[in-house]
């Protein structure tokens, strides 16, 4: 059998594994209760299956545009189980492509920078609307360069984006000491429309939003099957089911899994750890007197953050790929977990000898090309996403899950000019090219950051 056959059969042969693993991060802590499963039979005009960001918002912002439409969610584990409680707390603007990489229609990137940088304000709002604190803090991100030529790269970017209204800086090596307490970098890209968050309590934000709008949640409630049609019927691994005229797909790296989009994202694998919590004066000591997160400039970039209660957590560094989208050797995650250790004592040398108190793993969807896709597909085009985020979704999601509700009632034409919108990712073939594929790209990556 060729390449090309294999690539075709792949699917039959290799099934992707149905169970979600558990989240064991430390946002864990911040989990809202959980709602009770699905345990009757639903006929609803919206089926929203994932309860991440994406889905979350997407139910709260349908429920605001058509408050007479009925909307479920069906959530596998508990809501924030995937890559929306296990991440780095950053919130980026932009998409991933076009961070820091000017497109060729510069006046596009300009839209994309005020709409993500705007709804950070949306993030605040609803966090005091709902009284849950998410602890979002908007004082802005930075990107620390790591070598001279990523500074004259920043430094031509900067100088363009300004030109076009955008409020970054370019910050040289001794404004960076000051501001992190790490001589290690260059100089520093800084975004004051950044930001950072608990994300599981934003999660809880956008759950109590969404029941607040009238939306009804189910979780621990696994979808088996899906049958496309004019009205969807969707089986539940508990034996129920809920038939939806729509169908929101917000399960992004697990999206595969339900049949849809399998060539469309790679479910790369992304680890976190997060220390003890210090005191003040050991902060002082550190010398990270501006508490903004930051991550660097390497193609496996490694990011950074600090918490309200001064604990640092660390993510990044070479992501993993499991075959199939499967399970990953618990060995491997001790292996990175030393390395974000030893990154960390780079950075800050005064840390050497701190342990982790809690370290993670779990899987982003990253498109081949670094850029996202929100819209409609199927032979109705009643069937919803938005995925491909490459390590921009925890303020992306949202921006997203107000698109699917625009197109859902039929006001998509305010949003068609963004090239996100109803954007065909570049094809990823499947197992066992996939495989090779992805672990060679993952090889070079590694090569040219060393």
């Amino acid at each position: 059998m060729g390449a090309a056959g294999l690539n075709e059969v792949s699917p039959v042969i290799w099934r992707e594994p149905t169970e979600l693993e558990l989240n064991h991060s430390y946002w864990m802590g911040s989990q809202p209760p959980q709602n009770p499963p699905l345990s009757v039979n639903l006929t609803v005009d919206v089926a929203v299956i994932g309860g991440g960001l994406t889905g979350l918002s997407t139910a709260y912002f349908i429920r605001s545009v058509s408050p007479h439409k009925e909307v479920v969610v069906l959530e596998g584990r508990g809501c924030g189980n995937g890559a929306s409680g296990r991440n780095g707390a950053m919130v980026l603007t932009m998409t991933e492509d076009r961070y820091l990489n000017f497109s060729s229609d510069p006046a596009m990137d300009k839209k994309i920078y005020d709409l993500t940088a705007q709804n950070l304000q949306t993030l605040s709002k609803l966090s005091v609307e709902t009284g849950i604190d998410c602890e979002l803090e908007t004082k802005g991100a930075l990107q620390v360069l790591l070598s001279s030529q990523d500074v004259r790269e920043a430094k031509d970017y900067v100088q363009r984006a300004q030109s076009l209204g955008m409020p970054v800086e370019l910050w040289d090596k001794q404004k960076i000491v000051d501001a992190l307490g790490t001589d290690v970098y260059e100089g520093g890209f800084f975004d004051p429309g950044g930001g950072q968050v608990n994300p599981m309590k934003l999660v809880h934000v956008f759950k109590v939003a969404a029941e607040s709008a009238g939306a009804k949640i189910f979780e621990n409630t696994m979808v088996g099957k899906i049958e496309e049609g004019s009205e969807h019927l969707i089986y539940t691994t508990a034996g129920h089911t809920v038939r939806a005229k729509a169908l929101v797909l917000a399960t992004n790296a697990f999206t595969s899994r339900l049949g849809f989009f399998r060539n469309a994202v790679a479910p790369i694998r992304e680890y976190v750890a997060m220390t003890r919590r210090f005191t003040d004066q050991e902060l002082i000591d550190i010398g990270w007197r501006l508490r903004v997160p930051f991550n660097d400039s390497r193609t496996e970039v490694f990011y950074l953050g600090v918490t309200q209660d001064n604990r640092i957590h660390i993510g990044g560094g070479s992501p993993g790929y499991s075959f199939n989208n499967g399970h990953l050797d618990p060995a491997a995650v001790g292996s990175h977990s030393a390395r974000l250790q030893r990154e960390l004592v780079r950075i800050y040398p005064k840390l050497s000898g701190i342990g982790f108190e809690a370290t993670w793993d779990g899987v982003v969807d990253w498109s081949l090309n670094e850029s996202p896709s929100v819209g409609c597909s199927g032979k109705y085009r009643n069937i919803f996403h938005g995925l491909g985020y490459s390590g921009h979704g925890v303020n992306l999601a949202s921006v997203f899950g107000r698109i699917i509700a625009d197109l859902d009632a039929g006001r998509g034409d305010r949003w068609k000019e963004y090239p996100f919108v109803n954007a065909n990712l570049d094809y990823i073939p499947n197992e066992p090219i996939r495989w090779f594929a992805v672990r060679a790209g993952l090889a070079w990556y590694n090569l040219i950051d060393s």
